[in-house]
This record gives C-alpha cells, structure tokens and sequence, in this order.
C-alpha cells in the first residue's frame, strides 16, 4: 500500500476510534452523580480523573490492535515513537469534565517518522461528545467537521478577531499577563474556554479567529494543528527539537489577521512558522 493509502486508512481508523472514545467520555459524564466528576491534581490547576486513564486506555487498544506495528504517546501513559506514532489526550478539558462543563473532548494525533527526527503530524481527529461533533483532518485531505469542509475564517482586522490565549499554571504568569495586556490594548476579544485541542478545532472551523498559547504538549496541540493547516490558517511549526515530547510554543490564526496579531502580541521572534509569516 503507498503512504497515502496508510495513512487514509489510519485516518478512518482514527475517526472511529475517537467517536467510541467520545461517547465513553459521555457516559462518565451523564452518569456523575452531581455537578462534579471524582478528580485529583497532577500539577497546580492539572487535573486527572479516572475516565482519563479509561479512555486512554481505550484508544490505545483500539489502535494498535488495528495497527500493531505503530506505538503511541499518551498524556496519562506515555510510550515511545516510531514511523508511526498516535499522540493522544484521553480528555482535554478534564477540568471541565470534571467540574461538570460539557466542554471537553478526545484528541487523537498521528506522527509520521518520529523515529527518524522531530516528524510531522499527519493526521488529526477530535471528538467532541457533548456536542456531537468530530473534527478530523490529514495532510493533503483536508478538514472536515461531521463531514462539511472547515475553513479558518477571513477576519482582516484585529479589533473584530475572537482569540483564545490559554494559560497553565506551568507557564509565566508575568509573561502571560503582558501578552493579555497587548492584546487587549489592539482591541481583540479575548477568551480561554479550558481546551486547547478545541480551541484550535474551532480556528480551524473559522468559529474562532487564532489561538495562541505560550506552551502547550503535543498531545493537546497536534490533532487540531492539522486541522487549522488543512483549513488555511497560518500555524507555527511545532515539532522542532523535543517539542514531541516536551511541549512548545503554539500559534494559529486566520491568514488575515496573522502577522498583526503575531506583532500585537509580541511573539514573533518566538517561531518558526510553517508557511505563514515571512522570516
């Protein structure tokens, strides 16, 4: 089979495996006996429940039943890379979920030839069970949300551009604050909804204008990466160095409105970019 054929074939496979993932997460969800979910913390404001582990472990099983050749890298279990490497968040948005927030969804990426280098990420599906949408994408194939083409939106000017400036409590907190601050001095509107992977399905579906976050792990970023790339919006590469890994800084936008915002932000010097703003 050519590469385009396996990784076709992946993509439909992934598709699949994040609608079951989804409504596992649904059914946790519906049956929480009052508006919170059972949780502990990993980390200040990291939250983990035990439907993480269980989805995860889903979708592990799932996939490399289907492809026992390929490895995968989850947030909850971890794993290794190969040249082909599933990169999955079981539940972004657990604190959503956990708090009883019907936002959160299942993230599922793929990584072609990690095992020779940083890699590329190919492939991306989300699903999101609450509202019944998946939004799923591969390299050269599009992006698609419940079947229909997704298109980052054609905003122009700053002062009408919806954006999503994540925050963790890993992260600066100065540094955030002045990227705020800047951005709210040009007049965006600025919002932070609790999932990453969403936040940037939703630039991808022309919903939201940009999404940029001063670091982010993989697993939150790469599936909905695809997806904003295959939809026409301007991203930063991601995977450089031990990005797969370790996380990086991430940075999506409608075209119109990318390198004023980049500028506006003060976050130009911090990225490659793939295709979008000149060097």
């Amino acid at each position: 089979m050519s590469e385009h054929g396996e990784r076709v074939k992946r993509w439909r496979v992934a598709e699949a495996v994040a609608r079951e993932a989804g409504a596992l997460q649904r059914r946790r969800f519906l049956a929480r006996t009052s508006n919170e979910v059972a949780y502990q913390f990993k980390g200040p404001q990291d939250y983990l429940t035990a439907t993480d582990g269980e989805v995860e472990r889903l979708v592990r099983e799932r996939l490399l039943e289907a492809f026992p050749t390929d490895t995968m890298l989850g947030e909850e279990g971890g794993g290794e890379v190969s040249a082909y490497t599933w990169v999955v968040d079981p539940i972004d948005g657990t604190s959503n979920f956990a708090r009883g927030i019907p936002h959160f969804c299942v993230s599922i990426a793929l990584v072609e030839e990690a095992d020779c280098g940083p890699g590329e990420a190919t492939v991306g599906v989300i699903h999101a069970p609450m509202v019944e949408e998946l939004y799923s994408a591969a390299a050269g194939g599009g992006a698609w949300l419940n079947g229909e083409p997704m298109r980052a939106s054609a905003t122009t000017e700053l002062s009408r551009a919806l954006v999503e400036l994540g925050w963790a409590a890993r992260q600066p907190k100065q540094e955030y604050l002045e990227m705020l601050r800047r951005g709210m001095d040009s007049g965006l509107g600025v919002r932070g909804a609790g999932s990453g992977s969403l936040a940037v399905a939703q630039v991808a579906a022309g919903r939201v204008d940009a999404c940029v976050e001063l670091h982010m792990y993989a697993w939150d970023w790469l599936a909905g990466m695809v997806m904003a790339r295959e939809a026409g919006a301007r991203v930063n590469r991601f995977l450089v160095g031990d990005a797969l890994r370790k996380g990086n800084f991430v940075f999506a936008a409608a075209p119109g409105i990318a390198e004023a915002l980049s500028e506006a932000l003060g976050v130009t010097g911090r990225m490659e970019m793939d295709g979008a703003l000149p060097k």
